[in-house]
């Protein structure tokens, strides 16, 4: 992970000089024990003031954690509607004395607020990037993917900074946008002006962490047990793991030695595709050996027991799952999306398929369910790649200084 390193006489002077706004869509900061409310609250600490405005269409009271950390709710039911009620409260927030960054949670709408409400008072923009933008998959997506692109493309070039979660996505960006420079007046490369900083994940947490859920208790008929933990979404293609069960059951039965293994396919998430998908599993009659479980707070156990973590998505920006179960020491299949290729290697820390192919899929599956040593070999190599992991307070340095603009 690579993170601009700059040289501050009082670094912790500077981050108890600075207030920030962050503007979002993740309405889980208005419910108090979420994770992405226990991380604001984690960053607060390292600045003046934390401000948050987030997109939501409920009715929350805005709300402050110890003077620190605040949290704006943005009304909203369409695009327009969004831009009007966030650019109002950021404009109320940094009408407030002092020095202030703006920090948007992605080149979009958020962008868009940001890039106007720098405009006005004169304060430094960072546009994060947690997704693959430039990913034909994304694009092809939809109509309003196609808009968002060309939106990232106008403001990108205007940010005092970006930060991205993967290299994957620091150099798309770079290869997608050659003739743009950031920061042109401070003489900083464009290189140098992309940070990559992820999500943090608590490595040590997830280990240390006991089993209050064992998978193979709970579904005692199978051996092997695949999970996928996501929301059910079009981008996440898991659609493409159900074909893929199916080839496999095919071929299970069609083998004059056929595996004594019995294989679950365990999908945990919620989401606007969750019916559509239980309406293929049943059609297909894999309803014996395909479940859909809701959300669950108790994910790390589900690491912890079962057989192979699988992930399908057609574009990732990071793949957050994918460490956790590394974390955890269960091995990985995963599509050619976010870390794959930077920190999970095919055949060293895990499989990589290309995306979309229901065939490569189903034998990487095929391979670790037969083959023991290897999932072992897997394991062994992630529980040493991790070993240097940053902590939770080496990572919170390394976002206090991503917001040095």
């Amino acid at each position: 992970m690579s993170i601009i390193m700059k040289n501050y006489t009082n670094e912790t002077a500077w981050g108890q000089n600075i207030n920030i706004l962050i503007i979002g869509t993740d309405d889980g900061i208005f419910k108090s024990n979420s994770a992405v409310r226990k991380r604001i609250v984690d960053y607060a600490a390292h600045f003046k003031s934390f401000y948050v405005i987030s997109k939501t269409r409920d009715k929350v009271l805005s709300e402050d954690f110890e003077s620190k950390a605040f949290f704006y709710p943005a009304y909203s039911s369409s695009f327009f509607s969004f831009i009007r009620s966030s650019y109002l409260l950021g404009s109320a927030i940094l009408g407030k004395e002092g020095n202030w960054v703006i920090s948007v949670e992605n080149p979009f709408e958020t962008a868009l607020v940001g890039w106007l409400l720098s405009r006005r008072y004169k304060f430094p923009l960072q546009i994060q990037v947690h997704t693959d933008i430039f990913s034909n998959y994304f694009w092809k997506e939809s109509l309003k993917n196609k808009v968002r692109v060309l939106l990232a493309k106008f403001l990108l070039p205007r940010a005092d900074g970006v930060r991205v979660v993967s290299e994957r996505i620091k150099q798309s960006l770079i290869t997608q946008l050659p003739n743009y420079q950031l920061l042109p007046l401070r003489g900083i490369s464009q290189r140098e002006t992309i940070i990559v900083l992820p999500i943090f994940v608590d490595v040590k947490k997830i280990q240390s962490a006991p089993i209050k859920t064992d998978l193979h208790q709970k579904y005692p008929d199978y051996d092997f047990i695949i999970l996928m933990a996501s929301r059910l979404t079009r981008e996440k293609n898991i659609g493409i793991a159900i074909e893929a069960m199916k080839e496999i059951l095919k071929r299970k039965n069609l083998n004059p030695k056929p595996s004594t293994l019995n294989p679950l396919l365990l999908i945990v998430g919620d989401g606007p595709e969750g019916q559509k998908l239980e309406s293929r599993i049943q059609n297909l009659e894999l309803s014996t050996n395909i479940k859909i479980e809701n959300w669950t707070d108790d994910l790390i156990s589900y690491y912890k027991t079962a057989d192979l973590f699988l992930l399908t998505s057609n574009y990732e920006g990071y793949g957050r799952t994918v460490v956790e179960a590394m974390s955890a020491g269960l091995p990985v299949v995963m599509t050619d999306v976010g870390i794959a290729g930077e920190l999970l290697i095919d055949d060293l820390d895990g499989r990589v398929v290309p995306v979309g192919s229901e065939k490569a899929l189903a034998a990487a599956i095929m391979e670790l369910k037969e083959n023991f040593a290897k999932k072992e070999e897997f394991k062994q190599n992630n529980l040493k790649l991790l070993e240097k992991w940053p902590t939770k307070q080496e990572y919170l340095e390394k976002y206090k200084r991503s917001l040095e603009l």
